[in-house]
């Protein structure tokens, strides 16, 4: 790769849509189909949370590579492609402008470029990626490395709105920013009532809630007023899911029709759960989904929930 400039494969996404995923191309529904979440591969965390340094540790990420490595072979050995993946945010450990975030940017696509062609990466922006309270020249560098912050894009009749969640809690550095990114989604989901799509799916990092739309504010959730804001009007859009990361476990919940879904870590876990990616099949009446470990991920497992499908809708929270 040739110095300065990224490979097109980790610049898709433009222009707040996504290199051939439009609604001319895919707006009608063609049958069931899959596709597969990641989150918080966050290059560097691992070592930082043993030493429990988390704000200044992270000089080290093999660990991490690795994990990611067996992700990609996992999914290029798969018969039956996903039509995307998408990763759900933190892809490195390093904030903005700390010693590390750049190597484990370029360290990260070294492995993500050996993705298997066919398969689309989609890439969420995390509080790692852009600053806690992200600035407009974080986000910029964000964009120029990953492609757009917050678009929209389709597959099979299905609309996928990818949202910046870092707007949600610290804009404070940014608010013109957050301004256009709130006019943005409030045409999106408008136009979204008036559509024909088979279902619309959020993919956004911080979680609306971890498991009760009502549980209190924590570091995990958006704060209850906007998480209650967001929750009715992402209802009143026909909003089927909200795919998200950040808590480094499997959680989730329901809100009316809404399904609330928190898929845990590539890399750094924070609960008993393993390694792993979160497998969704998308059908004409449902959305199923179930989270596999890495050391379980191949064409028996996918087969199984694409066959029998597990989880959907389910109003309890997904332990597992």
């Amino acid at each position: 790769m040739a110095a300065g400039r990224e490979l097109p494969m980790f610049l898709k996404a433009q222009h707040r849509g996504y290199e051939g995923f439009s609604e001319e191309t895919e707006g009608n529904w063609n049958g069931p189909f899959y596709f597969i979440q990641g989150a918080d591969p966050q290059l560097g965390l691992m070592k930082a949370w043993r030493a429990g340094d988390c704000d200044s540790g992270g000089d080290e990420w093999q660990e991490e590579i690795q994990l990611t490595e067996q992700t990609v072979q996992a999914i290029n050995k798969l018969t039956v492609k996903p039509r995307f993946f998408v990763l759900c945010g933190d892809l490195v450990h390093g904030m903005p402008g700390t010693p590390w975030h750049e190597e484990q940017k370029r360290d990260l696509k070294e492995v993500l470029k050996c993705t298997d062609a066919k398969v689309p990466l989609v890439f969420v922006s995390g509080n790692h990626d852009i600053g806690n309270t992200p600035t407009a020249d974080t986000i910029l560098k964000y964009c120029q490395s990953w492609g757009d912050d917050y678009f929209s894009f389709w597959v099979g009749g299905v609309l996928f709105l990818v949202l910046n969640s870092q707007f949600f809690h610290d804009a404070t550095s940014c608010p013109e920013l957050k301004q256009t990114h709130d006019q943005w989604l409030n045409a999106q989901l408008a136009a979204a009532e008036c559509r024909k799509s088979k279902h619309v799916i959020v993919f956004q990092h911080i979680p609306l809630f971890l498991q009760d739309p009502d549980e209190e504010n924590g570091y995990f959730n958006l704060e209850k007023s906007l998480r209650r804001d967001l929750l009715q009007r992402f209802q009143k859009a026909g909003v089927n899911a909200v795919f998200s990361g950040h808590y480094h476990q499997n959680a989730g919940g329901r809100f009316n029709g809404l399904d609330m879904v928190v898929t845990s870590a590539i890399g750094c876990q924070l609960g008993q759960d393993k390694h792993g990616v979160r497998v969704v099949a998308v059908t004409e009446e449902n959305i199923h989904h179930k989270y596999i470990s890495l050391d379980e991920l191949n064409d028996v497992t996918v087969d199984e929930v694409l066959s029998f499908p597990t989880e959907v809708n389910d109003p309890t929270p997904h332990p597992q």
